[in-house]
């Protein structure tokens, strides 16, 4: 009896042309591949097996906005720490909070968002200093004590949000501010405001000379005489009238 052997198709000469958009390709029927089975767990009538889409949509969630993070980090670790754009001061009270919030130390938080741990130190150390040249703000200015209720409920659900009313009540009870569930579930309900937003300063052209003779700098000088302006130009004199 005889062994039928394997088919083989050869691979195109000029397959090593098209690894990128083979490699998109690739990607793209996966993911349709993915979103129709789950489409399909989703809508199953057992339960469990619609809580284990979630999780895996979940799970692929949490992988994409990583990626995602680590080419932003990627771009900007290229750039001199000295050139880096500084954070505004409510990033930098963010940065505090999410510090708060997951435990980390001041070194993990500095790795993290491509600091220095005396940064993070020094943000800390001064986060109660007030005026307008703060180093740490918040992100909406706080100037009741219902504002400062309403900012503290909704960055624990921002930050934790697991957390229901009962437990943000809870929570700020042990640390000395009453609130009932009711008047949590409200507030969590109302619309957030819009975030001001702080006017962009415009960064100037840096121009590096990279070999001898390749920038050069002009100086030109107005002189007032009794015939107007005169700008001295080799070999001549430009004339100028007045304005």
């Amino acid at each position: 009896m005889s062994v039928k052997k394997a088919l083989r198709i050869p691979l195109p000469k000029s397959w090593s042309q098209h690894v990128l958009s083979a490699m998109l390709h690739v990607i793209s029927l996966a993911q349709f591949a993915t979103v129709y089975t789950r489409s399909w767990a989703i809508d199953s009538m057992n339960g469990r097996v619609r809580l284990k889409a979630e999780k895996d949509r979940q799970g692929q969630e949490i992988a994409l906005l990583r990626e995602e993070i680590r080419v932003k980090d990627a771009r900007m670790a290229q750039i001199n720490p000295h050139r880096r754009p500084h954070f505004p001061p409510a990033e930098r009270m963010a940065i505090l909070e999410l510090r708060a919030a997951r435990g980390w130390s001041l070194e993990q938080a500095a790795n993290t968002f491509l600091l220095t741990a005396p940064t993070v130190a020094s943000w800390r150390k001064r986060v109660d200093e007030q005026g307008p040249h703060a180093l740490v703000k918040l992100r909406e200015p706080v100037n009741k004590f219902p504002d400062f209720v309403r900012y503290v409920v909704g960055r624990l659900k921002t930050l934790c949000p697991s957390m229901g009313k009962v437990k943000i009540a809870q929570t700020l009870c042990r640390a000395g501010l009453h609130l009932g569930a009711t008047t949590v579930g409200r507030i969590l309900k109302e619309s957030p405001q819009p975030t001001p937003q702080e006017p962009s300063v415009a960064m100037g052209r840096v121009v590096t000379a990279k070999e001898p003779n390749h920038v050069w700098h002009v100086d030109l000088t107005t002189v007032p005489t009794g015939s107007g302006l005169w700008t001295s130009w080799l070999p001549f004199a430009l004339p100028q009238s007045w304005p």
